[in-house]
């Protein structure tokens, strides 16, 4: 997590442990604003995550080559594409920072929305969202990230595969949940749903990691 200072409105004294956060409360994004540590952290309905360590030399690489297509394709679009880290906010109601107990760190999202956009990073549901695995990765901790991201309309959702190099994307139905793709490998080229017109080929994406 990027050290943030403590904004004024904030009593609180700032934390600069990790160690001096108590893991069975809960928290809001007024209380994240004010932890100082180095440690990478995410909100999830107001329980604090510890991420896993700095991405990887082929987490990035991977990261690259999924973000620079994007940026090239969204030239003088509306739609802004943004990699980690970079926080969304994912307000219930109320969107005042003691109100807002999700804060994630998607590796990459785009916003179409620029009303979402503020100093501070985003706050509501990207269109798109992004998130490589890692080893690292655990099973509780994609299962409330997809969640959250089914939980607040995020249209379409990219699970993307180091050891398999493997794309599988979640795209939002009518009713409101995601529904799989079919699984994209290497030779293939990925489409959107929301980005029409995009192709992305999965060569591209992991050539040359070794």
């Amino acid at each position: 997590m990027s050290k943030i200072k403590p904004y004024p409105e904030l009593h609180d004294e700032p934390v600069r442990e990790f160690n001096d956060i108590d893991a069975s409360l809960t928290y809001s994004y007024a209380n994240y604003l004010n932890w100082l540590f180095d440690d990478r952290v995410e909100l999830i309905k107001g329980k604090i995550f510890k991420m896993s360590p700095a991405p990887s030399r082929v987490h990035q690489e991977i990261s690259r080559n999924i973000f620079n297509p994007l940026i090239n394709f969204l030239k003088k679009q509306t739609c802004k594409v943004y990699s980690a880290p970079f926080d969304v906010r994912f307000p219930k109601e109320s969107k005042a920072d003691k109100d807002v107990y999700t804060v994630l760190q998607p590796d990459i999202c785009v916003i179409c929305d620029k009303s979402k956009l503020d100093y501070r990073g985003c706050i509501g549901a990207p269109d798109l969202v992004v998130e490589i695995l890692s080893p690292g990765n655990t099973k509780m901790e994609l299962l409330h990230k997809y969640q959250v991201y089914e939980e607040f309309g995020v249209k379409e959702y990219w699970v993307v595969s180091q050891s398999d190099q493997s794309i599988l994307i979640y795209t939002l139905n009518d009713s409101g949940k995601f529904q799989p793709s079919k699984l994209f490998t290497l030779s293939e080229k990925v489409t959107s749903s929301v980005l029409l017109g995009f192709e992305l080929v999965l060569d591209d994406v992991f050539e040359d990691l070794d």
